[in-house]
Order: C-alpha cells, then sequence, then structure tokens
C-alpha cells in the first residue's frame, strides 16, 4: 500500500486533522538457526520487503484507538492508557496494547493517546514474523510520536519480547523482534541470541531466488507443544548444569554435549537437547559458509537442519516433510527446510533462477497429490528493518 493511501484511509477513518505519519516494520525469514533463540544459540535470519504499515497521530485525551485493515471485521478497538488489560474480544490488538502497557512498565513517558491505523501484506499463515511486525512498528511509533529519543531500535525490540513474553503469555525468544527492528536489505543478522551481538553478512544471491512454501496445513495446539519444546530443553539445561558450567544450551559444542549427554535422564529431553546444540554448531558452520561463497554447502546444512527438526526435536510434519522431499528432488535447489515453530506452517527454500518455475510446478503438483492440499509459493526479498516513511 502506498504512503498515501494509508494516509487517506486514516483520514476516513479518524477524521481530518494534521500529524499523521506512517511507518513500516516487515516480516522476517530465518535461513538456519531454529529452536536456538532461546537456548543462548545463533540465529541467522533477514527481513523482508513484506510487513505491516501504520498510520498514527497522537490523541489529545489517554485514549488508544486501534483499526486495522486487514481486521476490519473487528471494527475500532479501543483502550485506555489507565487500562490496557489484555481482553481476549480485542483480538490482534492485544499486541500493540501489550507495547504501549510494556513501554509505560519501563517508565517510559507516554503523555497522551494515540489513532493508530494498521496494515499488513505478509501472507496470513506463512509464520513469518506478523505479530512481531505489529510489535516492533507500535514501539516505533511511540519512540517517534512520544519523543523517546533514548529508546534505542534494540530496545523496542526488548520491549516487543516482553510484551508477548508477559502481556501475551507467549515464551517467544527475540530473533523474530530484534531481526523485524534491526534489518539489513541483502543482509541477514548473525545474532547470537545469548548476549545480542550481531553482524550483518551480506547476502548475496545473484543467481539464486529465495522460496517460502506454505504447507496450507492448520497448525493444532502449536503453542502448547512450544511451550512443551521449552521446558524440554530447560531441564536438560538443568541435568547438565550438574557437571558444567554452562547458562545456555548454546554454550556447547557437539563434541562436549556428546560427553556430558549421559546426565540428561529422558531419551525425549537429551533429542531436545541435542538438536539445540547442533543447529547452533550448524548456523556458525552455514554463515562460514557463506562468507566463503560456498551456498551448496549451505544448503546441506540447510537439510540437515530439517533432518533435526524432524528427528530430534520433533517438530515437523507429514507435510512440510513431503515439501522438503518433494524439492530435495529437483535438480537447482540448493537447501530447503521446515521453518519456524512447526506443526505445519512452510519451508523456507534456496533455489537456482534457472529452476524457479520447475521447482514451483513440480513441487506444486507431487504435493497436492500426496496430501490433497494445494500449497502457495512466495518468492521473497531481504528488505531493511523498521523505518519511518
Amino acid at each position: 500500500m502506498m504512503r498515501q493511501q494509508l494516509v487517506d484511509k486514516f483520514l476516513e477513518i479518524y477524521g481530518e486533522g494534521d500529524g499523521v505519519s506512517v511507518y513500516f516494520a516487515p516480516g522476517r525469514i530465518n535461513l538456519i538457526g531454529e529452536h536456538t533463540d532461546y537456548n543462548g544459540g545463533h540465529v541467522f535470519p533477514c527481513a523482508l520487503t513484506v510487513g505491516t504499515y501504520a498510520a498514527a497521530r497522537r490523541r489529545e485525551d489517554d485514549r488508544l484507538h486501534l483499526y486495522s485493515l486487514n481486521y476490519s471485521e473487528s471494527g475500532m478497538i479501543k483502550a485506555s492508557l489507565q487500562d490496557l488489560s489484555y481482553r481476549q474480544k480485542d483480538g490482534w490488538g492485544n499486541y500493540p496494547k501489550g507495547v504501549v502497557q510494556t513501554f509505560i512498565n519501563k517508565n517510559c513517558r507516554i503523555p497522551c493517546g494515540l489513532d493508530i491505523l494498521y496494515y499488513g501484506d505478509i501472507p496470513k499463515g506463512l509464520g513469518i514474523g506478523s505479530s512481531a511486525s505489529i510489535e516492533v512498528v507500535t514501539g516505533l511509533i511511540l519512540k517517534e510520536l512520544m519523543g523517546l529519543g533514548d529508546i534505542s531500535m534494540i530496545d523496542i525490540a526488548l520491549f516487543s519480547q516482553l510484551a508477548e513474553n508477559e502481556y501475551m503469555g507467549m515464551s517467544c525468544g527475540i530473533m523474530d523482534p530484534f531481526t523485524i527492528a534491526m534489518g539489513k536489505k541483502d543482509h541477514a543478522i548473525f545474532l547470537d541470541t545469548s548476549d545480542l551481538s550481531y553482524i550483518y553478512a551480506p547476502l548475496a544471491l545473484p543467481h539464486e531466488k529465495i522460496i517460502i512454501t506454505n504447507s496450507k496445513k492448520v497448525r493444532s495446539a502449536v503453542d502448547e507443544r512450544y511451550h512443551e519444546r521449552r521446558a524440554e530443553c530447560e531441564q536438560a539445561l538443568r541435568e547438565l548444569q550438574t557437571v558444567i558450567a554452562i547458562r545456555d544450551l548454546g554454550e556447547l559444542t557437539a563434541e562436549v554435549f556428546e560427553k556430558v549427554q549421559e546426565m540428561i535422564e529422558s531419551p525425549v529431553r537429551l533429542r531436545r537437547a541435542r538438536h539445540a546444540v547442533t543447529e547452533n554448531q550448524r548456523t556458525i558452520q552455514a554463515v562460514e559458509a557463506l562468507k566463503r561463497g560456498d551456498i551448496f554447502e549451505f544448503g546441506q546444512l540447510m537439510y540437515a537442519s530439517h533432518l533435526s527438526l524432524k528427528e530430534d526435536y520433533e517438530v515437523s510434519c507429514e507435510e512440510l516433510d513431503i515439501l522438503v522431499e518433494e524439492a530435495w528432488d529437483i535438480d537447482g535447489v540448493l537447501g530447503s527446510r521446515m521453518m519456524g515453530a512447526g506443526f505445519g506452517g512452510c519451508t523456507v527454500s534456496i533455489v537456482e533462477n534457472s529452476a524457479v518455475s520447475e521447482f514451483i510446478s513440480r513441487v506444486g503438483q507431487n504435493y497436492e497429490k500426496r496430501t490433497g492440499l494445494h500449497a502457495e509459493f512466495y518468492v521473497v526479498e531481504t528488505g531493511n528493518g523498521a523505518s519511518v516513511l
């Protein structure tokens, strides 16, 4: 949506007046490093060119009015700065409410309310950070319109994670909001989630495309399973801490893990911890491969990542496995794996330009034959992080 279109729609909904500003926060994908961000490991995500747009204006009272063009059936969501409590009926509106509440909890001065209009062009069901995109763009609005110059983009990412954890009740990691806040076009972020140290790694793929494939598999009980995996890793960490001084599983190499893994009493927890450790190592190796220009090795590590997510972390599903199997049968597919929380959602693939049409056609046809589901394909591009437009 063009900037002026969003402003015009804002004025139509909220009434004429000056002081309307427009913001954008992208979606994100993670090339490798899955379920490592809450285990103190590395991730390797990049921001996209699709995301969440928002137009906003200060109010003269303490009211917060929220409207989304994507959820127009929900109507206007209204709250007061004095009462931003979670309400199930507010649905998507709880995400920005949670961010505002987090800013207030962090002693940021929010002297007046806001009118905000949101519009997102992230395809539904992909799991590429739509909720974090809403949170980060809301944080940027607060920073700019409330004159919070001492709040950095990393602060906005941390506040967004806090809103997700404490307000929404989801134990998510830092990867999504950090990538969305700090993304850089034509680069991925090699992020150490244990201390938030990061470097921008050039993502030069002149002869390849990144393709997201939506399995259209409806996820079930994904939040519950996510919490379960996280709890299993935390328990495995406590068991290992009886013999080795570590804060996170991400501190271990595969070799050291092999020496101490017998301290983990449950075979299930051992598999979960093994994934966290080996996936972290794969992510480090993948970035090194990319630095050398070895996209083939990068792709092989993506495949190994998928197998680990399937067999050790057990968050894949038949549909995602079929998409990856079909992708790997095609010449010109350099890497493919499931991406995100799992149990449905999407895969990410790196495909040579000459093979893109065949990839979409063959994977789509064979997937539909085997599952009865019609997959959707999106060729995505890297973009910058959240910004004022």
